[in-house]
């Protein structure tokens, strides 16, 4: 009889087993926001409370927000995603043979418990392939193709490339040029009166939304001529089928007197639910159409197509059935970002080298790696021995990524920090210019851009940029939030500080807990920036001894590297005599001076 046939369920204690099995693999995030979400969802149920397990107690509880969480604040179902997803890679690998199943069904965050059935062994003559798919044919075809390609083959030719002992091949056919993204076709808004208004207004803002969201490049658009062919009312389904889209725009407006009210709703074409819907009101007697239309689609693009945005999470959560590898990439440099962690970098920068090669004319991948490259330097991430050093390969691909799309706001992004890092300071912040110009709704731009003012000096600016960047995004990250309360220090701000630290919740990145150990200092929470600034300096047991050429490479101007210095000493942290000394006197040494 297998474990499935059994008509008894796990005890209490094999469940609890079995949670400790879960935490102790290697494999599986057994600390941060997935370990503890896991561990209460499980004992909450263990111990019969099943029933309050819900989005408002698992924030207020598991993720220290305040008793004001609004369901606006997508953090939970984020998370959940996240938890989701590492527990099936965790039963398809390490815990294939474990006795009990724990799984956290959709449509809730209570936890399931069962039998585990081992999975039928494959036998040794037949190596397991990654089938990766290609792009739909054109809609009028009526069909698709796909071809299978060995992953091994793509991990050898990533190696080649990054290595400098192979030229990235050109992609077999055009349909290779571009991996698989969500698909988004916007169907022509609807006029749901006989207002000539509104009916303007449809037209108007059916435009604006075609131009709003190609700008975000994680996300394919259909044009304006596939757009302008389809009825407003057109069935989800028949998107499907003819485009292979996976998700549809639509919506309708209505106006009345000088009122105008517009719905917008996205739908799944797989299923036709609607995973996101909002209503906007506007009043034509206080602004023109034209402001108002180009208000509204700016709106609803950043929301549903940003990174971290709707799309992301509907994708996280629930991953479409032909999603291979390359844009779930994507999805895990978000990831890694919005914890900073040096085991996510590794997974992310070995997926992000075998992306281009397969697909190397991929733009926003290369730019995502510059990125991670970058971070091999500054956060010394999994440094590579043998190879160019991280900052190099950090400009080049950043370089290659913006040749490839001089518009990719990935690109530019990549390549603002890239320059701001090798000290091209004044370089940097005009690429930062252009690509927020380029995309002024991009909140991962916005936010590192931010970041990227302040430490230049521009604090109040920089924190403005954040605050918006957070506002519109407040998943996006927690790197944003640490950045803000840095900002908020160095504007002598202390209470906005103390919360914007509190809400990073970044425990696995470093230099985290230094900024942490300065703020609670200065505000006086002694016991809790000693524990801090122990924490940074076990995680990074090379950056006080070489303190002033780590504020250096970060642009920091020299008063406020003094600052930071005697910040780091006020916390208790063994900042270096000479060190100490230059910065009492209210200057920092000389390699401090931005170059």
């Amino acid at each position: 009889m297998t474990a499935s046939t059994r008509d008894d369920l796990p005890c209490v204690e094999e469940v609890r087993a079995q949670l400790q099995r879960i935490l102790a693999d290697p494999e599986f995030p057994a600390v941060g926001r997935v370990a503890s979400f896991l561990r209460y969802v499980v004992e909450e149920t263990l111990e019969g409370r099943g029933g309050r397990i819900k989005g408002y107690a698992i924030a207020v509880e598991v993720f220290g927000r305040r008793d004001t969480f609004s369901q606006d604040d997508p953090v939970v179902r984020i998370e959940a995603g996240r938890l989701r997803r590492s527990l099936e890679h965790y039963y398809l690998l390490g815990g294939k043979n474990d006795p009990v199943r724990i799984d956290v069904p959709k449509g809730g965050y209570v936890p399931s418990f069962s039998w585990n059935d081992p999975p039928p062994q494959k036998p040794d003559n037949q190596p397991l392939q990654a089938e990766v798919p290609r792009s739909p044919d054109p809609w009028w075809r009526g069909r698709r193709a796909a071809f299978a390609g060995g992953g091994t083959v793509a991990a050898l030719a990533a190696l080649l490339v990054v290595l400098g002992l192979a030229s990235p091949s050109p992609p077999a056919t055009v349909a290779d040029a571009v991996p698989d993204r969500p698909t988004l076709v916007v169907a022509p808004f609807a006029n749901l009166g006989n207002d000539s208004n509104a009916q303007l207004y449809a037209i108007g803002l059916t435009e604006e939304l075609l131009t709003a969201l190609p700008r975000f490049k994680e996300v394919k658009v259909f044009g304006r001529e596939t757009s302008k062919t389809l009825p407003s009312d057109v069935d989800a389904s028949r998107v499907r089928e003819k485009l292979g889209a996976r998700y549809l725009l639509a919506g309708g407006v209505r106006a009345s007197g000088t009122r105008l009210r517009v719905t917008v709703r996205l739908l799944d074409t797989s299923d036709d639910a609607i995973v996101w819907s909002q209503d906007y009101e506007n009043d034509i007697a206080s602004d023109d159409l034209f402001a108002i239309q180009t208000d509204v689609a700016r709106r609803v693009a950043t929301t549903i197509a940003q990174p971290y945005g709707v799309i992301a999470q509907v994708d996280v959560a629930n991953p479409p059935p032909d999603d291979r590898g390359t844009y779930a990439c994507t999805l895990h440099f978000y990831a890694y970002r919005s914890e900073l962690s040096v085991d996510g970098h590794l997974k992310v920068r070995e997926c992000l080298e075998t992306a281009v090669a397969r697909y190397p004319t991929y733009a926003t991948a290369w730019a995502m790696l510059s990125i991670v490259y970058l971070d091999e330097d500054r956060f010394k991430f999994n440094v590579q021995n043998g190879t160019d050093p991280p900052m190099q390969r950090a400009l080049r691909a950043a370089r290659r990524s913006t040749q490839l799309d001089a518009g990719n706001t990935r690109g530019l992004q990549a390549l603002m920090m890239a320059l701001f890092f090798n000290r091209e300071f004044d370089d940097a912040m005009r690429i930062g210019e252009q690509a927020l110009a380029t995309n002024p709704n991009d909140t991962e731009l916005m936010g590192e851009f931010g970041t990227r003012l302040s430490m230049g000096g521009d604090w109040a600016r920089g924190a403005a940029l954040l605050d918006r960047a957070i506002a519109l995004n407040p998943g996006g990250g927690g790197y944003f939030h640490g950045t803000r309360a840095l900002a908020a220090y160095m504007l002598h701000d202390n209470a906005t500080a103390v919360r914007e630290i509190d809400q990073a919740d970044l425990q696995k990145f470093p230099l985290f807990h230094a900024v942490a150990a300065v703020i609670y200092a200065e505000a006086g929470k002694t016991e809790m920036a000693r524990r801090e600034g122990e924490a940074f300096v076990k995680m990074r047991t090379d950056f006080l001894p070489n303190v002033a050429s780590e504020l250096a490479i970060r642009n920091l101007q020299p008063a406020d590297a003094a600052r930071l210095i005697n910040g780091f000493r006020k916390a208790g942290m063994p900042v270096p005599q000479d060190v100490v000394a230059s910065a009492t006197l209210g200057g920092a040494a000389s390699d401090l001076q931005p170059r």
